[in-house]
């Protein structure tokens, strides 16, 4: 018999790890499921993706041979079930071989059976002592993220909260009201459950997300310039919070996304489809917003297909365009102006060396931040580093590398004074 969520969530897992497809983006090409079966296959895919490595582990000593990587994704979506969704035994087994039989491999059903069977008579016992967080890390993110590995690893085995970002001086009545000012419920909430998202006055944004355009601290009224602004989160806060900002996007569909955003919270701001490396305003900016492509490697929690698609060249060619995007944003910058940089990356290379290289090249200086909520997230540069295993018993924090740089002042003999910017204190910003 067919099963709608086992075979949407194998058609993920195909899309992803096959095709190399993002997992919203093969949740979009799903055809039309009940809502219920749509979010059982994407728990199901998620599960599969977050516990690979796991997975793998405990079916090896089942197999006298590597299978076809159909049959191993159907192997895995069915110890998934078992291991980490409470199936009952019987069922996990069942429609994984009616999965392998509907997929035209019903050759390969009796070792699917016969291997599942085996697991479930052992049961949860076969996770015991295994190193889960460890198994379930690509070697490179593990060795890149140093001393924190562990607890960003172990962070990824759960479903991230939903965080919701409100204008300023607005309180809902649910949801925690973390020391940053973002609203948290539980993973898995529905967005339209939460107060004011229907009216148009709150937006889903992580808390880790929240902090770089709040560290910019725009005053009101203050010309500020948004680059690579999409989806629109930031460029929400900055218009909530009285700034006029210009923000650039390049890509079309991921503007309208943006515009869509903004006209549902009635705010504005001008937008500009344009590729900011290139583009240049008539006039310079005493602000500028700085939120770069990136690996993404630190919303692995809420993208877990991530780790699977990502390489350590996919770093290696990004940081190219960061840079360029630091040039065009120096350019841009006014004397005196702050700049902040943000990346939601958890590797190095995109962050603190990113503003290293851009302090030598540049005619910019590298600023403290502070963070008096989070204080282990501040580095002794003065840079600010979130990951997920930050927060633990709130249910952690997307990975976020934030820094501010400034412009000095020229003067007529040639010297150059600093900008006087302080460090930014969360409780200094506008209320």
């Amino acid at each position: 018999m067919s099963d709608p969520t086992r075979d949407a969530a194998y058609s993920l897992l195909h899309a992803v790890l096959v095709k190399g497809t993002a997992l919203d983006a093969a949740m979009d090409r799903l055809p039309k499921l009940e809502p219920r079966d749509r979010a059982a296959a994407h728990r199901l895919a998620a599960c599969v993706l977050r516990h690979a490595g796991t997975l793998d582990q405990v079916l090896e000593p089942f197999l006298r041979r590597s299978p076809p990587d159909q049959i191993r994704n159907i192997l895995r979506l069915g110890a998934a079930a078992f291991l980490f969704l409470e199936a009952p035994a019987h069922a996990a087994v069942a429609t994984a071989v009616d999965l392998t039989r509907s997929q035209k491999l019903a050759p390969f059903s009796g070792l699917v059976n016969a291997v599942l069977r085996k697991l479930v008579t052992q049961g949860p016992a076969v996770l015991e002592e295994l190193d889960m967080p460890r198994l379930d890390t690509p070697a490179w993110a593990w060795t890149s993220w140093g001393a924190n590995a562990r607890a960003i690893a172990t962070a990824h085995a759960h479903e991230a909260p939903l965080d919701i970002s409100v204008p300023p001086g607005l309180l809902l009545p649910a949801g925690e009201l973390l020391p940053t000012g973002s609203y948290r419920f539980p993973a898995g909430t529905s967005v339209h459950e939460i107060p004011g998202f229907a009216e148009g006055q709150v937006w889903v944004q992580d808390a880790a997300a929240a902090l770089s355009a709040r560290l910019l601290a725009p005053a009101p009224g203050e010309a500020v310039l948004d680059l690579c602004a999409a989806p629109g989160g930031k460029t929400a806060q900055l218009a909530a919070m009285g700034a006029i900002v210009t923000a650039i996007e390049r890509d079309k569909s991921r503007m309208a996304t943006l515009q869509g955003n903004l006209a549902r919270l009635n705010l504005t701001a001008e937008l500009i489809l344009a590729d900011a490396t290139t583009w240049r305003p008539a006039q310079k900016f005493s602000a500028i917003l700085l939120d770069a492509p990136c690996s993404a490697t630190g919303t692995a929690r809420r993208h877990p297909e991530l780790l699977h698609l990502r390489k350590p060249r996919d770093v290696t060619q990004i940081t190219a365009l960061q840079d360029k995007l630091l040039d065009a944003a120096a350019e841009m910058l006014a004397p005196g102006g702050r700049l902040i940089y943000a990346v939601c990356s958890l590797q190095p290379e995109e962050g603190a060396a990113r503003i290293d290289a851009a302090c030598t090249r540049l005619n910019l200086t590298r600023a403290p931040l502070y963070l008096p909520e989070i204080p282990e997230a501040l580095t002794p540069q003065g840079d600010i580093t979130t990951h997920p295993g930050l927060w633990p018993e709130r249910g952690g924090m997307d990975g976020f590398f934030i820094a501010r740089l400034v412009k000095p002042y020229p003067q007529e003999d040639g010297a150059e004074v600093e900008s006087a910017s302080p460090p930014c204190l969360l409780g200094e910003f506008p209320s």
